[in-house]
């Protein structure tokens, strides 16, 4: 998969000096009595890489299609480039590109074909030998789509979301499926077209991947937003310094915490836990109490390490650390 950026066409954008790309206002949406958004609200910069996220079922992907004019709002206000994403879907659609998780590909058609097939939708459509060496998929454009890989089937994705030069890009797990190669590849495509101006909203379950590559990020649970900041600020709100380890699921908390140099210890996710230490303490005197205390209870340590606060921390704490479908 080619990553060079020389090779990304996009025009600049040239974006209003004020108003907003994407603005969220009072947004809520019920299935029945299940109420899946709540109030939310929030807004995205012209040119901006903006994370969405929120465990399963937080309401991430019905606001990304509420956003895209495939649901409509209960209540609440929503609007694209200024338009509403149904009444002005006619307007909206040419100048947006939507990346789905599930991707949704001719199975019969070959790659280069379901790019052909799209590039006819839009007036300038970009080249398409020129998207196929972008996302990799050169030696693969004649492979029919039902036989492509997971990862090469979101490789092309990618193409068709960028086929039309969009202004806005929604993308919906890009990278799930890639390996690592081809996942690095699409970061840089994305710092690319932020480069030239693109708006980009983008859910991901990948925390290094939203600390990376976005300049705010949005954690939504339950429907509402709980955060909303720059990674930097967002992580920053954990300012003591952090010991985490690996042991056994289930130890106590409560005497973890109770280390003289801890002000706080959680379990995260099963056998998985963060403590913080008190203010002018140091972390290795930290490190010392946490082995000796595992050691005088016989328990074995598999990982430990430190530092600052990350935001899959934060992420956890926010959210729970429960598997939810």
């Amino acid at each position: 998969m080619s990553a060079r950026t020389q090779t990304t066409q996009t025009s600049s954008v040239t974006s209003p000096a004020t108003s907003e790309a994407i603005v969220v206002e009072g947004f809520s949406k019920s299935y029945g009595s299940h109420h899946v958004v709540k109030r939310l609200s929030f807004s995205v910069h012209y040119g901006e890489v903006f994370a969405l996220l929120g465990p399963n079922g937080a309401g991430k992907t019905t606001t990304v299609e509420t956003l895209e004019g495939y649901r409509k709002a209960d209540e609440g206000t929503l609007r694209i480039l200024g338009l509403d994403p149904i009444q002005n879907a006619q307007i909206l659609k040419p100048r947006l590109g939507v990346m789905l998780q599930q991707d949704g590909l001719y199975p019969a058609l070959t790659a280069r074909e379901v790019l052909t097939l799209f590039a006819g939708y839009f007036e300038q459509p970009r080249d398409v030998n020129e998207l196929l060496e972008l996302v990799g998929l050169t030696s693969a454009q004649k492979t029919r789509c039902r036989r492509l890989s997971g990862g090469q089937k979101r490789r092309l994705a990618l193409a068709v979301a960028l086929v039309g030069n969009p202004e806005i890009i929604f993308m919906d797990e890009p990278t799930a499926g890639m390996d690592p190669q081809a996942r690095l590849a699409t970061w840089e495509i994305i710092r690319d077209l932020k480069a030239h101006g693109v708006t980009i909203l983008l859910t991901t379950h990948y925390m290094d991947e939203a600390e990376r590559l976005a300049d705010r990020i949005a954690i939504i649970d339950h429907g509402e937003l709980i955060k909303l900041d720059t990674p930097a600020n967002i992580t920053g709100v954990q300012n003591a310094n952090i010991v985490r380890f690996v042991a056994p699921a289930g130890l106590d908390c409560t005497h973890l915490a109770s280390l003289p140099s801890a002000s706080k210890a959680e379990e995260v996710r099963p056998g998985s836990y963060l403590l913080e230490t008190r203010e002018g303490q140091e972390v290795p005197q930290l490190v010392v109490e946490v082995t000796t205390w595992l050691r005088d209870q016989h328990i074995t340590l598999s990982e430990l390490r430190t530092g600052h606060g990350s935001l899959e921390d934060l992420f956890l704490r926010l959210t729970g650390s429960e598997v939810r479908d």
